[in-house]
């Protein structure tokens, strides 16, 4: 099997120095895939803005310019019931050519967004546009609240719900019987990800031949402690509390006296936001027992599929220290940590050596060395009757 730095290896362009940079740029400006018109990467930014955070009220889908219908991937929308009688909605890359018989024999990758991530982030662009390309079939699940529709339950989503992750894949799984599916987090999907990898230990393989993480942080503590200082606060915090707080101000109407709603409005750091909110909502005690029980790093020892992490060095989220070395994971777990890359970045020169430039190289790698692992014998999941539930199904342009 070829390592990834084998496959791919990223130069960061001469205009694009340092994590910030990278990291902004790549989600505000870069093209998702070399070659993008600057006409689709703007109406594809719009909606982006227009849907950031998976706002409550239903997102404002932009009508589609005649020029640019099926110049990108399209989308099909099913709402599935959960465990516990809640939902969540699921969206299924289509094909726009490709036969019935074609897709029936297509890989499977599912996809868990990062934190206040959906169907419209860069990296799901870029994800969807290469998957297209090359014939795979791309699920993403939105994890609750992130969807544009408030979930029912009382409860949200966290870094370690690894009991999510695993109805989610086994459900994907089961209405695939018989094609080989793989699995990739961004961020907090994939520190959720490799927890679930890390706490049902052999028993993954009978759901995915192999994982992927892109800048998750797999220490919890040390990452939700850097993204309060500094810049980090100023660039990152208030963006996600934009509208993380909307939301939680939402749960707490369907559910009065759930957790502390002034404290939650007030927090100035996802450190008190979690504090006041995510902790108490999951049953942890306190934001702490909640970052140290929901961290993927203690558990990859016990990851035994083919497992890839890639942590640029340079993530402003991410402190280098709190990374793992190869000898705390398991021998199946390949670490990448280059240099650069920013926090789920990495931007390329394009076609010019100088701006915009784009973010396909990465996925191009990601399915290259999930690809490796396709041939691996599984046994096939099943569904509990809890899971086969009947899915609606929307269609999205």
């Amino acid at each position: 099997m070829q390592s990834l730095a084998s496959i791919w290896r990223y130069i960061p362009p001469w205009w694009l120095p340092g994590g910030h940079a990278q990291t902004i740029w790549s989600a505000r400006k870069a093209r998702h895939w070399s070659g993008q018109s600057d006409k689709l990467r703007h109406y594809l930014g719009r909606a982006s803005e227009s849907a950031e955070g998976g706002v409550i009220a239903g997102w404002r889908e932009l009508p589609v310019p005649t020029e640019l219908r099926g110049a990108f991937p399209q989308w099909r929308r099913e709402r599935w019931e959960t465990p516990d009688r809640d939902f969540i909605d699921v969206d299924f890359l289509t094909s726009q050519s490709a036969s019935v018989e074609a897709i029936k024999k297509a890989p499977v990758i599912v996809l868990f967004h990062g934190l206040e991530g959906s169907r419209h982030s860069h990296y799901v662009h870029a994800l969807a546009h290469v998957c297209a390309d090359r014939g795979w079939r791309l699920i993403l699940p939105h994890f609750r609240g992130c969807s544009g529709e408030l979930n029912l339950a009382p409860r949200a989503y966290h870094s370690g719900d690894h009991e999510e992750v695993d109805w989610i894949l086994r459900r994907a799984a089961s209405v695939h019987p018989g094609v080989p599916m793989v699995a990739a987090g961004v961020s907090l999907g994939g520190n959720a990800l490799l927890r679930w990898a890390g706490e049902i230990g052999e028993e993954a393989g009978r759901v995915v031949r192999s994982v992927a993480a892109i800048c998750p942080p797999l220490d919890l503590v040390a990452s939700g402690q850097a993204i309060g200082k500094g810049l980090n606060r100023l660039f990152y915090t208030r963006l996600f509390l934009a509208s993380m707080k909307p939301k939680a101000r939402a749960k707490w109407v369907q559910y009065p006296g759930l957790f502390n709603l002034d404290a939650a409005m007030d927090a100035k750091t996802l450190l008190e936001f979690d504090n006041a909110f995510t902790a108490p909502v999951h049953g942890f005690k306190h934001v702490l027992d909640y970052w140290s029980q929901a961290s993927a790093k203690p558990h990859l020892k016990a990851v035994t599929i083919p497992a890839l992490i890639i942590n640029p060095k340079n993530d402003p989220f991410i402190p280098p220290s709190s990374l793992p070395i190869q000898a705390e994971v398991a021998d199946t777990v390949t670490l990448w940590q280059p240099t650069a890359g920013g926090h789920v970045g990495f931007t390329e020169s394009g076609l010019t050596s100088g701006p915009p430039g784009h973010i396909g190289g990465l996925p191009n790698a990601l399915l290259d060395w999930l690809g490796q692992h396709l041939s691996l014998s599984i046994t096939p999941t099943r569904l509990t009757p809890t899971d086969a539930q009947p899915p609606t199904s929307t269609r999205y342009g």
